[in-house]
């Protein structure tokens, strides 16, 4: 429950949009939904010495505004202010917004073609102190993470899927004659590709290797090497 649910109090809110039309239609809805509206600015810099001023529960905030941008005012705003929740309400739908507001500590990212259901149920989420995003984005965001591509191969490109699933065994400190049992290959064969990861890497022994390996992330002797 939050501070205004417990003392009857309404949700608190700053408003920063450089266009106000678009702030007097976001303010009429707020207000009619028993939101209270303690301010409004046009520009970033101007939306932190508010939000340091007026310490409300929610800051909505665009994104491009002369001035400078909000995905700043959100992550200063957030910084000296961590009670404040940010709420971007943006045209931005790209990836790059997207993680951005999210890196800065905004906690809902909506897109202004939002319904006033979606944006008052969102504010009053973020005064709660939860995280909320619009459909779409929230698709994106779940794709993002779905269609992360495996770090072992990211990280040694120039690795076969055979030698990496080889040097995931090494860094897990794996001998040969281990490697050759857990791959059904023949220790002859390992020892081949334990050349080739060498000499692909640039590495004169098995302990630099490991060293590089383990740098990328791998060596976790609970994850498997990888597909066969």
């Amino acid at each position: 429950m939050t501070e205004p649910e417990r003392t009857g109090e309404p949700i608190r809110v700053l408003i920063t949009d450089d266009h106000p039309v678009y702030r007097q239609g976001l303010r009429g809805l707020l207000q009619a939904l028993g939101v209270e509206v303690v301010g409004e600015a046009e520009s970033g810099p101007k939306a932190v010495r508010l939000a340091a001023e007026l310490q409300p529960d929610v800051v909505v905030m665009d994104l491009q505004m002369p001035g400078g941008n909000g995905i700043e005012a959100t992550r200063t705003i957030t910084r000296t202010s961590p009670r404040i929740g940010v709420l971007v309400l943006t045209m931005f739908r790209d990836d790059d917004s997207v993680f951005a507001a999210m890196r800065a500590g905004a906690r809902g990212y909506l897109l202004k073609e939002s319904g006033a259901e979606e944006i008052a149920r969102a504010v009053r989420a973020v005064a709660a102190g939860e995280a909320i995003y619009g459909p779409e984005i929230a698709r994106r965001v779940l794709a993002y993470f779905t269609e992360m591509p495996d770090p072992r191969q990211a990280a040694f490109p120039q690795l076969t899927e055979r030698e990496r699933e080889v040097l995931e065994l090494i860094a897990q400190g794996r001998s040969n004659a281990e490697i050759a049992a857990t791959l059904f290959l023949s220790q002859k064969t390992v020892r081949n590709h334990v050349s080739n990861i060498f000499l692909k890497l640039h590495v004169a022994d098995r302990a630099q290797a490991i060293v590089l390996a383990r740098e990328a992330g791998l060596g976790d002797p609970t994850r498997p090497p990888g597909p066969r």
